[in-house]
Parts: structure tokens; sequence; C-alpha cells
């Protein structure tokens, strides 16, 4: 596994067309903004197992734990500094 740094702001590239973004640091979580062409698929991993499984997805099994829904559409990176 490779590991990396990054800070808030600051991205890796995978392949050049994948960019993954540190958008913002709140104590021990990190959020991550991903852009990626749209035939490739990106979940997070209790969803990948649980699409691998066959078990049906409801809108209530896509939001991440303890934040709002996540959105599939590109957002700019954030701005502003963590309160």
């Amino acid at each position: 596994m490779l590991v990396l740094s990054r800070k808030k702001d600051e991205s890796i590239v995978i392949n050049n067309d994948i960019t993954i973004v540190v958008v913002e640091i709140r104590g021990d979580k990190v959020r991550l903004g991903v852009e990626a062409p749209k035939e490739v698929p990106v979940h997070r991993r209790e969803v990948f197992e649980a699409i691998a499984r066959g078990e049906p997805l409801d809108a209530g099994s896509l939001a991440a734990p303890d934040s709002d829904q996540e959105s599939t559409e590109p957002r700019p990176p954030a701005t502003d500094a963590i309160p």
C-alpha cells in the first residue's frame, strides 16, 4: 500500500484521470472529494461490499455515517477554515 501525506486542499492523481482532494479535516475525520470519469464507479468500502454481496441499497444506506448524504455532483474544493 502506498501511503501519502496530504493537507487540506491538496490532492493526489491516479492514472491521469482520477483526482482525490482533501476537502476537510475535522478531528479524526477526513472528507475527501473524488473527481473521476462517470464510467468509473466510486463507492465507500461498505457500500462496495454490500453491492458485491448483492444487497439492495436504499437512500438511507447510501448516507455516510454521521454526516450529510453523499453527493455525486462535483463540488469545488473547500476554501473555508474549519471552526
